[in-house]
């Protein structure tokens, strides 16, 4: 920092000698009585003053530059570490959306199977319902058959008390021996 300022000071003292010489034309031409390359007292104090308040303006300048510079890493820096918390924001949320989605594809897999197992109980309670419904047709039919058979037997064996009497119930007696009606 200490050599661009010291720099731009000798620049400035470099540039206004052609302003100095200027002057001291100017006023040697006014003033024959005054030596040619001399420069009065107040000509070096204006340009020794021009020459403080340049250098000082250089300095700020400088200063200037510096603060600008280092406000914009500052900026930058924010920006950057906007920028990574704004990533990590979105990563987080992304995991949480894929996380809801595994839970809701789960939730519905698990529906599923719930909604198959509902049905699989409702199909085997009707089979079973079925079953058992045709298994008391089955004994009601059952139950009829032997009815009708027990029936037919009786009114056989009192057709047969009434047909023949005593000598007829003898073994093979009957007209129809043998054969089951």
């Amino acid at each position: 920092m200490r050599t661009y300022t010291g720099s731009f000071v000798i620049v400035a003292l470099l540039s206004l000698f052609p302003i100095c010489k200027g002057v001291n034309a100017a006023e040697s031409q006014e003033n024959d009585a005054v030596a040619p390359n001399s420069v009065s007292q107040e000509d070096l104090n204006a340009a020794s003053e021009r020459i403080r308040q340049t250098g000082q303006q250089i300095r700020a300048d400088i200063e200037e530059a510096r603060r600008a510079r280092l406000q914009r890493a500052a900026l930058e820096a924010r920006q950057e570490a906007e920028r990574k918390k704004e990533a990590e924001r979105a990563r987080q949320q992304a995991n949480k959306d894929e996380e809801l989605l595994a839970a809701a594809k789960e939730a519905k897999h698990r529906q599923a199977i719930e909604a198959a197992q509902a049905k699989a109980r409702q199909e085997a309670a009707e089979r079973a319902a079925k079953a058992e419904r045709e298994r008391q047709e089955a004994m009601a039919a059952q139950r009829a058959l032997e009815e009708k058979l027990a029936r037919e037997q009786a009114a056989r064996a009192q057709a047969a008390k009434k047909a023949g009497g005593g000598a007829a119930n003898k073994l093979g007696g009957e007209v129809n021996f043998g054969v089951d009606f």
